[in-house]
């Protein structure tokens, strides 16, 4: 259940009441693909980091080590020791960018695993099937992701077809929560919106999609390449449409100054692999601006990656030792690096819901604005 406490434009502070805890809003997702972030943090560690959310993946999950093997040792809460609420996405999109030899059709998807070739089927079912073998606290439905650009005529047989598994997902999922042995019998459904870059296929699909009374609302198919006033013009489309007693997710975005402008356009939560994915590149989000420790100006350099942040890399390490231990491969670096960008995007959450609850939102955005995303 999603309560709106506070409004400042069109940006929402607000609270998700779920089967597995409560999620102060707006919020970002903390990305386990696999049950792990990537670069050594494991799931207990994160409620240090400030973590809300751990958000793990159907696909990966299904192929390894199994959802079955998942489900037999308590579900993916269980299995990862992390307490708080879990998301799984449904897969369509690693079904739709990872796989070999697809071949999409009304029942599901007919593909390859990325891993070895074998041959595997996903539908709506399936995914519901598995997500729910897995326990999450929230499941989202499959949907087809369509390439960007695509044709109009292809993005509208596609929304269609989403929308009716959609209704298959919800159908499944009654099943799902009536067995006896299912983990989460309260399981809750996020349906997603789709329709490329066209704006009467995007407000036609959510119209419909809000008609089913879910549990929350994704919108999907943007942060995949196309121009960022392109993604925010789509969101500013859809936003109108989408039911405002209901919490709203933008699906892989993005920087932090997306998230800001996301917030901003009325979105309550966001999930991306960028602030993971750069720290182990060694690029690490400050609030002066983005730096990179592989810079030869950064080797006798004895200060902390940001003086202003309070995250236990920041208060125990130099950048000169972080790029020390980068440059010899030592994994530590690549950990202590991503507990830093996690600490930063989650803190940034915290700043955002501050400044909501005192009215302020509109004077934080504006003070971030050619800072936070800026390259040092």
């Amino acid at each position: 259940m999603y309560n709106l406490m506070k409004q400042e434009n069109k940006a929402r502070r607000g609270r998700f009441d779920t089967p597995h805890g409560i999620v102060e809003t707006p919020a970002f997702m903390n990305v386990a693909t696999a049950g792990a972030i990537k670069g050594g943090v494991s799931a207990p560690e994160l409620n240090t980091l400030k973590c809300q959310v751990q958000l793990c993946n159907t696909y990966h999950l299904h192929l390894r080590p199994g959802d079955r093997v998942v489900k037999e040792l308590g579900g993916i809460r269980e299995f990862t020791g992390f307490c708080g609420p879990v998301l799984t996405d449904s897969g369509g999109f690693q079904v739709f960018s990872l796989a070999k030899l697809r071949t999409i059709k009304e029942e599901g998807v007919y593909f390859s695993s990325h891993i070895d070739g074998a041959k595997i089927f996903m539908g709506p079912e399936e995914s519901i099937k598995i997500q729910s073998n897995l326990g999450s606290t929230i499941a989202m439905a499959f949907d087809e992701c369509v390439e960007n650009p695509a044709g109009y005529d292809y993005a509208k047989q596609s929304c269609a077809r989403t929308l009716r598994w959609l209704r298959r997902c919800m159908r499944q999922m009654e099943i799902q929560n009536s067995l006896p042995d299912t983990l989460n019998k309260r399981q809750l459904l996020f349906g997603i919106n789709q329709g490329a870059t066209y704006d009467d296929l995007r407000i036609l699909h959510m119209r419909q999609i809000a008609e089913l009374d879910l549990d929350g609302y994704a919108i999907g198919g943007l942060a995949v390449g196309e121009p960022t006033e392109e993604m925010y013009h789509c969101i500013e489309t859809v936003e109108p449409y989408m039911p405002q007693d209901k919490i709203r997710y933008l699906m892989g975005v993005g920087t932090p100054m997306n998230i800001v402008e996301g917030v901003a356009r009325g979105i309550d939560l966001f999930d991306c692999v960028m602030p993971s994915r750069n720290a182990r590149h060694g690029h690490l989000f400050t609030w002066q601006g983005i730096i990179n420790l592989n810079n030869q100006k950064y080797k006798l350099d004895s200060s902390p990656i940001d003086s202003e942040c309070e995250c236990p890399v920041c208060r125990e390490h130099s950048r000169a030792y972080l790029r020390h231990l980068l440059k010899s491969g030592e994994m530590l670096g690549m950990r202590l690096c991503v507990i830093h960008n996690l600490f930063f995007y989650n803190t940034l959450m915290e700043k955002i819901r501050n400044a909501l609850e005192c009215g302020e939102f509109e004077k934080l955005r504006a003070g971030f604005r050619g800072i936070i995303d800026r390259r040092i």
